[in-house]
């Protein structure tokens, strides 16, 4: 049975604009199509958790309006517990801007709304549900006191500890002491170690910085190239490269979201951080060839579906690098 998984994070409605090409500062151009959809890291994580069929729980504030409504009764009807997410009145929903242009790629801007309400008050009234979970995934589109308070209480509770630290921002060395995995992009690397991270040789120097300032297990996501795992101690004290999957990108604007959700339930399960890392880079895979943040995430059956197709070349990688 998958152990229990607790999602601290944002909730969105997602504003979602297809285009060409991004505008130019003072250019004005026509979109293909415009979507509202649910999003918000938080949101799009715990729902990538619960297809991979993660047992999932959910903290976070939405405002009191038809948008939240929507997306926690969405969430439910997903499968994720989402009894304690708290309803702030008087405030919108947290709302994404976002551009997605004709190579997938993505532009975004936030209004913070009601996630600015999350905070450690909050996290406090809800401390049991962490203590009673096994996994703790969070991201930064909450407050930073937030996710260091609930960090420090999981510590104390040994719940293992997940950040996804998106959007990039700095980290203090005590919070990373607490973080047990770890799990930039190639950018949110760099923001973090100085590190300009390109290939396994650049990401083996960054995950080095990481693990000095206390940091477990470093998982870097490198698109196509696949995602890069290290462990301080244990399995994988010298890196290594779990190849990605080359397909044709629609859409960025979940990968992110999909790969993290994908590998905490995984892990759940009982598989090895390189086990799971290669299920998560197909999961991603498969969103960005669709269009949309949680409509894009998979199903479990979906990505064993996909890895029973025609990757028996990945496959056979991952197994030589394990060897």
């Amino acid at each position: 049975m998958s152990k229990q998984i607790l999602v601290l994070g944002s909730i969105n409605a997602d504003h979602v604009l297809q285009l060409d090409a991004f505008p130019s500062p003072g250019q004005t151009l026509t979109g293909k199509s415009y979507q509202i959809m649910s999003g918000g890291k938080g949101a799009n994580q715990a729902v990538a958790c619960a297809r991979q069929g993660g047992n999932t729980r959910m903290l976070a504030a939405m405002g009191d309006d038809e948008l939240g409504t929507n997306i926690s009764e969405q969430l439910s009807e997903e499968g994720v517990d989402a009894t304690n997410i708290k309803t702030i009145d008087d405030m919108e929903t947290g709302v994404a801007l976002i551009f997605v242009n004709r190579d997938g790629e993505n532009m975004i801007g936030l209004a913070t709304g009601a996630n600015h309400y999350c905070d450690e008050h909050y996290v406090a009234q809800n401390h049991e549900l962490i203590a009673q979970s096994d996994y703790l995934l969070l991201q930064q589109e909450i407050p930073e006191g937030t996710v260091e308070y609930a960090v420090d209480l999981a510590a104390n509770h040994q719940t293992i500890v997940v950040l996804n630290p998106a959007p990039a921002r700095d980290i203090s060395t005590s919070l990373l002491n607490n973080v047990d995995i770890i799990t930039p992009n190639q950018t949110e690397a760099e923001y973090l170690t100085g590190v300009t991270v390109t290939d396994l040789d650049s990401a083996t120097a960054a995950a080095s910085v990481l693990h000095n300032k206390g940091v477990q297990e470093v998982v870097i996501t490198m698109g196509k190239l696949g995602a890069y795992i290290s462990s301080a101690q244990r399995e994988y004290p010298q890196g290594l490269l779990i190849p990605g999957f080359p397909v044709k990108a629609v859409d960025a604007t979940a990968a992110g979201d999909t790969f993290n959700g994908t590998l905490v339930a995984s892990l759940a399960t009982g598989a090895s951080l390189a086990d799971a890392a290669f299920f998560a880079n197909a999961s991603a895979a498969l969103s960005v060839m669709r269009s949309g943040s949680q409509s894009s995430i998979p199903y479990q059956f979906e990505v064993e579906t996909f890895l029973q197709s025609d990757h028996e070349i990945q496959k056979a990688a991952l197994h030589d690098q394990k060897l």
